[in-house]
């Protein structure tokens, strides 16, 4: 800003660095120079939350740093500067998928037995490794199967297990997963099939195949804005929605996705493997959703995840975090530690400031 003060957003996504960067290239001078009296949508400026991902993903980061500018010049931290939050605190889920170096049953339940006992009482796993939706028969779907009954042998049934299939499998293949596991009480299973319009009478197949063995059917983790999220909404094809901040084309656009969602009775839980930056901005926002059962956060990946972190990130590891403290986004990033990782990018000043 122009009294100095530096705003955070998280511009991430796996393969597209490039195309990320030079969707902020071409948007930022939209924001450069505009005077935010009251908060606003930087997807309102661009016309656009996003017409794909990449262009999304810079929407969004330069959102979340509008809003953390915002909420600094109010004195606020960004919870306030939301509204009036619903929750003092946020309970988190243990998305332990990448983490998990060895694949194994074995090394799933070891992994799982480790977030227990730190005090999560929710667990996501991502066990399908072999199958994709051409190839996803039982020969291929019996290694994920025993994962996940390895892992819930070792949590027992009180800890929530989540499934995420990450659109490796077809109608016919869910169907039997779900045959599979009802004797495991799944809490939901995440994205098993392709997620557009030619897909909804499938999934609401399988939401209702779900539904009566007890397990939500949950998804739209990659979805872009109100409109998107609007059409698998009114369509009931999911009992849980998970709108990501990186994606979803601003702050405010997530909460007016958060507000669909419980008019119809669809529960909110955002997308969160993400850094520091995102995951901040997450918590802040969870704060305010209507129909919150809890936040996904990436356990034990990298030590970086709070080596990057300047300010004080309130502790994650016990599966519930407190809000923030401070004003705006209540941290930032800097240290050694990033400065050993800052690549030569053009327009990576900021970031080379905030290492020194």
């Amino acid at each position: 800003s122009a009294d100095g003060r530096s705003g955070w957003g998280e511009a991430t996504l796996q393969g597209q660095a490039a195309a990320v960067h030079e969707h902020v290239r071409r948007l930022a001078p939209m924001l450069i120079g505009r005077a935010w009296a009251v908060p606003t949508d930087a997807s309102g400026v661009a016309g656009t939350c996003g017409r794909d991902t990449a262009e999304a993903a810079a929407i969004s980061a330069l959102d979340q740093a509008l809003w953390d500018l915002l909420a600094q010049e109010k004195g606020q931290s960004l919870t306030t500067a939301l509204g009036s939050a619903k929750r003092p605190a946020i309970g988190l889920y243990a998305n332990i998928n990448r983490g998990t170096l060895d694949r194994s049953p074995a090394g799933f339940a070891a992994r799982a037995r480790e977030v227990a006992g730190r005090g999560f009482d929710a667990v996501k796993i991502a066990p399908f490794d072999e199958a994709r939706p051409d190839a996803a028969d039982a020969a291929r779907l019996r290694p994920g199967l025993e994962r996940i009954a390895a892992v819930r042998e070792t949590i027992g049934p009180e800890v929530r297990l989540m499934v995420d299939c990450h659109w490796r499998l077809n109608e016919t293949a869910t169907a039997d997963v779900l045959r599979e596991v009802e004797p495991l009480k799944l809490y939901w299973l995440e994205c098993p099939i392709a997620e557009d319009e030619a897909h909804f009478a499938a999934l609401r197949r399988l939401r209702r195949r779900a539904n009566d063995a007890g397990v939500r059917l949950a998804g739209c983790e990659m979805m872009i804005g109100r409109a998107g999220f609007q059409r698998f909404i009114e369509a009931g094809v999911y009992d849980v929605i998970m709108p990501d901040v990186k994606y979803a084309g601003g702050l405010r656009e997530l909460l007016r996705i958060g507000e669909d969602a419980a008019r119809h009775d669809v529960a909110c839980s955002p997308h969160n493997p993400s850094g520091p930056i995102a995951h901040v901005h997450s918590l802040h926002l969870s704060a305010h959703l209507p129909t919150f059962p809890f936040l996904e956060f990436q356990y034990g990946e990298s030590p970086l995840f709070f080596e990057f972190v300047s300010g004080v990130l309130p502790d994650p590891n016990r599966g519930r975090s407190e809000l923030p403290r401070g004003v705006g986004l209540g941290v930032g990033l800097g240290g050694a530690a990033l400065a050993r990782q800052i690549v030569s990018v053009e327009g990576a000043t900021p970031l080379r400031e905030a290492a020194r």
